[in-house]
């Protein structure tokens, strides 16, 4: 896939894109230094006895469901950069706004994410506004899910994201002033 332009977007809804599996498999020496660089002493993620009688076995904190696939800079045989939340750059590069801010993330978890489970993941974009002007600019929000699953396709997780792409206001007069956004606007109060 590539630039989603306006005549793109209606096409693109609820369309299934970017499918991928992690690069490695879900492994528990992440697991523990996530939690210990958190200071997370739950036992569930450190005692297998304790997972055992809660959870049938060891998981990984559901938190850390998108480190699955952070990619990493460099990869042997990569010839170009990976980016995460592939959509919002096709959306940024298509409809020609140059900045961008996640205004919103949530996340609705499922099945555990266990050690040895390789996950794969898809990304959906579910919606795009009309132009909208705030104080960052004028642009576009747009929501897009991240869907999770294990290697036996069942659903763990699925992450929404609220982005606002956007192009700044000119200095000379534009709707938010001298066209530098203040530091609360540029923190998400875009809305």
């Amino acid at each position: 896939m590539s630039a989603i332009t306006e005549a793109d977007i209606e096409s693109r809804i609820g369309v299934r894109c970017y499918e991928e599996e992690g690069e490695f498999p879900v492994e528990r020496g992440y697991i523990w230094t996530s939690c210990a660089s958190v200071e997370n002493g739950n036992p569930l993620f450190w005692d297998d006895e304790v997972a055992e009688a809660v959870t049938g076995g060891p998981i990984a904190p559901p938190t850390m469901i998108s480190v699955w696939f952070r990619p990493h800079h460099w990869a042997p045989g990569r010839t170009t950069q990976a980016l995460p939340l592939q959509v919002h750059f096709d959306l940024k590069e298509g409809l020609g706004l140059p900045e961008a801010i996640m205004s919103e993330n949530t996340i609705v978890f499922h099945e555990p994410v266990r050690p040895g489970d390789r996950l794969t993941t898809c990304q959906v974009l579910r919606s795009v506004s009309g132009p909208k002007t705030t104080k960052l600019g004028t642009g576009r929000f747009w929501v897009i899910d991240v869907e999770y699953r294990n290697q036996h396709g069942d659903l763990v997780g699925v992450e929404s994201y609220t982005g606002f792409g956007y192009r700044r206001p000119e200095a000379d007069g534009g709707a938010a002033g001298d066209g530098v956004p203040a530091r609360a606007e540029m923190a998400g109060g875009a809305r």
